[in-house]
């Protein structure tokens, strides 16, 4: 029997709507901790008003969700983050007049801990400080996503395959406990794809990260996923392992707007 225990992330009945248009009804979600769990669904389906909702950017209008027994709709979002969530976003949010590695640093910033005083002036604590940091960026994740030969490049100069690469990595410089990926293969060509794939893979294993993830791709969807929740016009209609998804009637009729298809874009 599973316990609520078991769980690092409880989302709860939580409901959202636009001026009357309900976005999400009544979408309940139980993350254990160390898992990759995937939220897919046709597009407008609610997917990311999940993760809007659980870093606050939206406020719901009814429900709860905890995330390590902390309620995150009563927190603003400076104060999620610093609880260890992270996230990318669907198209690339990053400062493309900077570095690589001053962009992937910037993620680090919640915990940090110099003064103001020492901070302005780049003295004492706060020199230590970024020294320290840029150390740890380029011995691991600079490392892990495989971008070196890039590191001292302009973001704006990347094309955009390797720019969301750089998105993941100032995501993971907050070393997250819990890591939001929304759509981080889009736009991408079956290498980088492949890429990303690995490098998701590497977060959860290596470092034990949370992990979930929106994404349309539904072979790396049914590859890498733990389970997988299918919503539909706001609405949880399944939820499962890869294989249970691939094989539920409601969730191939959602897709593909009838049963007796073939199973190809599931995956299989």
């Amino acid at each position: 029997m599973e316990r609520e225990g078991e769980y690092q992330l409880l989302i709860e009945s939580i409901a959202l709507s636009f001026r009357g248009i309900k976005a999400l009804h009544d979408v309940s979600i139980k993350v254990k901790k160390g898992a990759i769990f995937s939220i897919i669904g046709p597009n407008g389906a609610g997917k990311t008003c999940v993760l809007n909702s659980i870093n606050r950017f939206y406020k719901v209008n009814r429900g709860d969700i905890v995330f390590e027994g902390h309620e995150l709709t009563k927190l603003p979002c400076h104060m999620i983050a610093r609880l260890g969530i992270a996230r990318t976003f669907q198209g690339t949010e990053l400062f493309h007049g900077l570095t690589v590695l001053d962009n992937i640093k910037l993620g680090a910033h919640v915990k940090l801990r110099t003064g103001i005083l020492s901070a302005l002036t780049y003295l004492g604590k706060a020199h230590l400080e970024e020294m320290q940091l840029r150390k740890e960026v380029e011995e691991t994740i600079v490392d892990l996503l495989e971008i070196e030969s890039i590191r001292k490049k302009v973001v704006g100069t990347l094309p955009y395959g390797l720019q969301k690469r750089v998105e993941l990595g100032r995501a993971l410089a907050m070393h997250p406990k819990l890591l939001l990926l929304d759509e981080p293969m889009a736009g991408m060509n079956l290498e980088e794809t492949e890429d990303m794939a690995r490098f998701i893979l590497d977060v959860n294993e290596e470092w034990g990260t949370t992990i979930v993830l929106i994404e349309h791709d539904m072979g790396v969807v049914m590859d890498v996923s733990d389970t997988i929740c299918v919503l539909d016009f706001g609405v949880k209609i399944a939820e499962g392992t890869p294989k249970e998804i691939r094989e539920n009637p409601k969730v191939v009729s959602a897709y593909l707007g009838e049963e007796e298809v073939s199973y190809s874009r599931l995956g299989a």
